[in-house]
């Protein structure tokens, strides 16, 4: 699993986060796992990136994040009822309105290794534009999720739905201020959000 290998198995080799960005900002990626593109271009767009082995490692990492940010009273605004029943054991409290809410928990389609965006849609956003969510955001993905292109994820999520492809496809990517975030169309309506990916290993 290139970088995720390094920075979490094979002797829990870690890869200083200097090195990661020096070799996305100087280095073609070309050659470069899928896995690993996507954590260096991930993280330069100031998402934070929390990998697990296990479903319980998960549960862990979100309640670090709960923990870290003070939200253990508050509910989460959440879309998907499969992923409210999967974190049911966790006890977190949900509600449907996002002005209920400062966090956004939901899954994605896609994890984009080009870019480090993630490909959402109908199927977690509803009929939301991104700037109407709350500004922290919590995403559960796998790394089967994991493909090079937001091209190839297009191809995939028409693949998967066929005739019943989901509206609202849109990209997640904006994770900080930053003045050289692009405005290509699958982020229009973007706004910045604070963004944890709860990574699991499932390959």
């Amino acid at each position: 699993m290139g970088l995720l290998d390094k920075l979490f198995g094979g002797g829990k080799k870690k890869v200083s986060k200097e090195t990661s960005e020096t070799r996305g900002q100087h280095m073609p990626d070309l050659n470069i796992p899928v896995d690993e593109k996507f954590t260096i271009h991930f993280r330069k767009n100031g998402g934070k990136f929390l990998y697990c082995d296990s479903f319980k490692e998960v549960s862990e990492a979100l309640k670090n994040v709960i923990a870290e940010n003070g939200w253990e009273r508050i509910p989460f605004f959440a879309m998907d009822p499969k992923l409210e029943k999967k974190f049911s054991a966790d006890h977190l409290t949900f509600t449907d309105k996002h002005k209920q809410s400062e966090v956004f928990f939901t899954t994605c389609e896609h994890l984009i290794a080009q870019n480090g965006s993630i490909l959402v849609c109908s199927n977690q956003l509803m009929e939301r534009k991104l700037n109407e969510l709350p500004s922290n955001v919590i995403v559960f993905a796998t790394t089967s999720q994991l493909v090079e292109s937001i091209g190839e994820g297009l191809k995939k999520i028409k693949k998967k739905y066929g005739h019943s492809i989901p509206a609202n496809i849109t990209t997640l990517k904006h994770f900080q201020a930053n003045e050289e975030n692009s405005d290509d169309f699958l982020t229009y309506g973007s706004s910045s959000k604070n963004l944890y990916l709860l990574l699991l290993e499932d390959l």
